[in-house]
């Protein structure tokens, strides 16, 4: 038995490899037909240090960086300022220190009190620089004025950089989440962004820390996105975990939610879902297991997954279904499936492994979502920034 779950395992990661392999080898053909070089942004410019232990900034657009297929072009940077720094956050049991590592965001030209920010969680074999540049996000936030975190995993906590979404512990992804939100209440105290629009967004193994934060910390976010993430709950450990992505839950999702939430007393998360029918690393099936868990993270189905409250609307448009649960006119969860998408963030750059052009632009979705939901119910205790907090005990 341990010998098949293994094979489960290396297979899992040998078909993550082969879709990296296969945007390289595809990216280089393009360059050598078009005769560009392949190329990756230059090195940042170093500044002194400042708030939040900030050590690195850049405010200059990126010239003669690789061409996207994809319009616009893959200007990370836009025209706002990027920050790649550090952030001590609350050590897990059995660390003596915890610094977790972050690329920021400000758009340029805007005021920064009280601007919305959204935190970007990267998905395996993916930096924070990939993430912001196939996902172009830094383009909207110029254009509609908030700002962008990208907390990055450590190679030291994980060879692939994949966040322990499957291990809520706290010696793993309950300590992960908890760095995070470490590092947005220090952002927030600093730059004073909006404490009741932060909202969280993920992919992949990131789309499952965003679960876990959406579960543990709701009272710091105004909603969540998922993309291409796995149903959460079941898995346990690395080979669990597998097995979710591979077949989606095989308990049912609501009795999972039901397990680990007081759904009476949670103040409910929107949350915002996008798969590619053509995922072979998660299976389509997860993102209908995430909803009906979300639906009932909302209150809006009963204990057997039986809708209570609200209305749903479907909508098929060209490669797109899209299908919206709505309670008192406000849309609250939102499922959308991209037929020929495969293991990429929709409508990206697919100059960049793990983003494809096929599809709507994923992060215009997110935004279009995000935009509506505000957190108004704050707690006081929210108001203050947790670093340097003792972490509690699962």
């Amino acid at each position: 038995m341990p010998k098949s779950f293994t094979k489960i395992w290396l297979g899992g990661l040998k078909r993550l490899f082969a879709i990296q392999t296969e945007h390289a080898r595809t990216t280089l053909k393009r360059a050598s037909k078009s005769k560009r070089p392949v190329t990756r942004p230059a090195s940042p410019v170093a500044k002194p240090s400042v708030k939040v232990r900030k050590t690195v900034t850049r405010d200059v657009p990126q010239r003669g960086a690789r061409e996207s297929r994809v319009g616009p072009r893959a200007a990370a940077w836009a025209g706002g300022t990027w920050t790649r720094s550090f952030h001590s956050a609350p050590a897990a049991p059995g660390s003596l220190v915890n610094h977790l590592q972050y690329g920021l965001y400000l758009p340029a030209g805007k005021p920064l009190k009280h601007v919305p920010l959204i935190v970007m969680l990267h998905g395996c074999k993916q930096s924070i620089d990939e993430f912001a540049e196939g996902t172009r996000m830094n383009l909207l936030a110029d254009r509609y004025g908030f700002a962008v975190v990208y907390p990055e995993q450590s190679k030291h906590a994980h060879a692939h950089r994949c966040w322990h979404w499957y291990d809520d512990t706290d010696r793993a992804g309950r300590a992960e989440a908890r760095s995070v939100v470490s590092l947005v209440d220090a952002l927030v105290e600093s730059y004073g962004f909006d404490r009741e629009r932060v909202y969280v967004a993920g992919l992949s193994a990131g789309a499952g820390l965003a679960t876990l934060l959406a579960l543990h910390f709701p009272d710091r976010f105004a909603a969540v996105a998922l993309h291409s993430g796995p149903a959460f709950g079941e898995a346990h450990s690395g080979i669990t975990a597998m097995d979710v992505m591979r077949r989606g839950t095989r308990q049912d999702p609501v009795t999972l939610v039901d397990a680990l939430a007081d759904v009476t007393s949670y103040p409910g998360m929107p949350a915002i879902i996008l798969q590619g029918e053509s995922d072979h690393v998660v299976a389509p099936v997860n993102a209908e297991h995430l909803t009906e868990q979300f639906l009932r993270l909302n209150g809006i189905v009963d204990a057997q997954g039986v809708r209570k409250v609200g209305d749903v609307k479907e909508d098929r448009k060209a490669t797109v279904l899209t299908r919206d649960y709505t309670r008192g006119g406000r849309r609250v969860v939102r499922l959308c499936r991209v037929q020929g998408l495969g293991h990429a963030w929709s409508g990206g750059d697919d100059a960049v492994p793990f983003h494809s052009s096929k599809g709507p632009d994923a992060s215009s979705l997110l935004w279009d979502f995000f935009r509506h939901q505000r957190r108004t119910e704050l707690p006081r205790a929210a108001a203050r920034a947790t670093e340097g907090a003792r972490p509690r005990a699962s």
